[in-house]
């Protein structure tokens, strides 16, 4: 071997040994961060804060440049600080957190994480200021990053943080921001982005719902049933339909009413959203109002599982009581379950009782007067535990109507029938008159004495004017 060739060699081995070393230096870097972040772990864990958050920064400065270790100890920080009520801090390392968003961690475990800290924090305070600031960070960040579908997520975030607190000018604001972001440049609607078309016209939809602008609504709802490019999530749908079936009920068009809440009850289920317990109380309700006595919303495959359900029993034998006309059974199952929790807590369902009540109590008076001509109005009330005055309001409704042709005698307190309902007038003179000669011998029966005693005094007069005829007649 040359001289050459040995010092080639010898150079050759010289290299590897430094490239091992350096990566073995590398490791040990890793290793000394990886502990350190555990060691914080520790800390927080065991409540101790403050030597928590000092350790996880020292994981920051550890990192020669900056990588996940890094990023996940920020995460830490930011969630400590909130809680302490820190928001100053929180929002300083969080704007750190969000530059190594760019290229320290991949785009989905980045994306997974803002996530989970905008919930963290959007749950954790009432501060409207500091939540604006934070997610206004958040999206200035991700625009630099030229993230557009993380930014769209961010800001359908905040629209439906908006949208559970009731801040509907701020929702407003951020609406108008995404559909401008979901628009062409001639001002169409790129149906390309359909899908987040969709989530902002659900977030709009439950503004125009909750504020009760029903023209907007209207608007609105049709636009969204016309948009086919989008593959929707099924729970987007539900939303959708579920406050459709609130305008329809609103305008009194319950037909429809219960089409909209079973499709929006089937999308619930499908997305497996507790939301379809709530909106299958609404189609039983919808049903009940559209006269559909031949319908059983419990009867279709996909209601079917939930008729058992505690939460669904009592509406079950709700419908089940009005659609037999049990007046009585309805009004015992509404005192069972008026409590919190029960039927009653829902204010859209207390809103509604009125019709269904008032049309149970109307089906119930209809075929109870079918086969008399005159009843009280007293005893249709107290038969109904309803005042006077409550049912002589129903029955002028009923007769406005036509389901009842007749009128009130106001001397007598009586509801003079012209022509029975649902029955012949040959059938109602024949209940009436039955009705009169039950009446007459109830009042027979109490005053028996008096009557067998007229019967014998009558009797007797007879007798003893047949006796006189006869001895008259012998005399003569």
């Amino acid at each position: 071997m040359s001289d050459d060739d040995f010092m080639m060699e010898s150079d050759e081995e010289n290299y590897d040994f430094e490239y091992e070393d350096d990566d073995m230096a590398s490791n040990s870097s890793n290793v000394d961060i990886e502990n350190k972040y555990y060691n914080a772990k520790a800390l927080k864990e065991e409540d101790d804060i403050e030597p928590a958050i000092t350790e996880f920064l020292g994981v920051v400065e550890s990192e020669p440049e900056k990588g996940e270790w890094g990023f996940k100890a920020l995460k830490q920080v930011v969630k400590l600080l909130f809680h302490r009520g820190e928001h100053e801090g929180t929002l300083k390392y969080y704007t750190e957190l969000l530059t190594y968003t760019k290229s320290a961690v991949t785009r989905n475990y980045s994306e997974k994480s803002l996530n989970n800290i905008l919930d963290y924090v959007s749950a954790g305070t009432t501060d409207m200021t500091f939540m604006e600031n934070f997610y206004s960070t958040t999206l200035t960040a991700l625009e630099d990053a030229k993230n557009e579908r993380l930014w769209l997520k961010t800001n359908l975030k905040l629209a439906k943080l908006w949208l559970d607190r009731g801040e509907y000018g701020r929702l407003s604001r951020i609406l108008k921001v995404l559909h401008q972001a979901c628009q062409m440049d001639d001002g169409g609607d790129d149906q390309s982005k359909g899908t987040y078309l969709l989530e902002v016209y659900a977030l709009e939809i439950q503004m125009y719902t909750e504020t009760k602008n029903n023209k907007k609504l209207k608007e609105l709802y049709n636009r969204t049933l016309q948009i086919n490019s989008a593959i929707p999530h099924p729970r987007i749908m539900g939303v959708i339909r579920e406050c459709g079936g609130k305008m329809h009920m609103s305008e009194k068009q319950w037909e429809k009413a219960r089409e909209d809440f079973f499709e929006s009850f089937r999308n619930y289920d499908e997305a497996g959203s507790l939301q379809r317990i709530q909106v299958l109380k609404y189609l039983v309700l919808a049903v009940m109002l559209s006269n559909a006595d031949d319908i059983n919303p419990f009867e279709s495959q996909e209601t079917k599982p939930y008729k058992s359900n505690p939460q669904i029993a009592a509406m079950n034998s709700l419908v089940d009581a009005y659609q037999r006309s049990d007046i009585h059974d309805f009004q015992s199952v509404l005192r069972q379950n008026g409590g919190p929790g029960g039927i009653m807590s829902d204010p859209f369902i207390h809103f509604y009782l009125d019709d269904v009540l008032r049309r149970i109590r109307s089906k119930f008076v209809v075929n109870m007067i079918a086969p008399y001509s005159r009843i009280e109005v007293d005893y249709l009330a107290r038969t109904l535990n309803i005042t006077t005055e409550e049912m002589e309001d129903l029955i002028v409704m009923l007769i406005l109507d036509g389901q009842i042709k007749g009128k009130i005698d106001e001397v007598t307190g009586r509801l003079e029938i012209e022509v029975a309902a649902d029955i012949g007038a040959e059938e109602a003179v024949a209940g009436t008159e039955k009705r009169e000669k039950e009446q007459a011998a109830r009042a027979a029966a109490e005053h028996d004495t008096r009557f067998k005693a007229l019967e014998a005094w009558g009797s007797g007069v007879g007798k003893l004017a047949r006796t006189a005829f006869t001895s008259t007649m012998r005399l003569s």
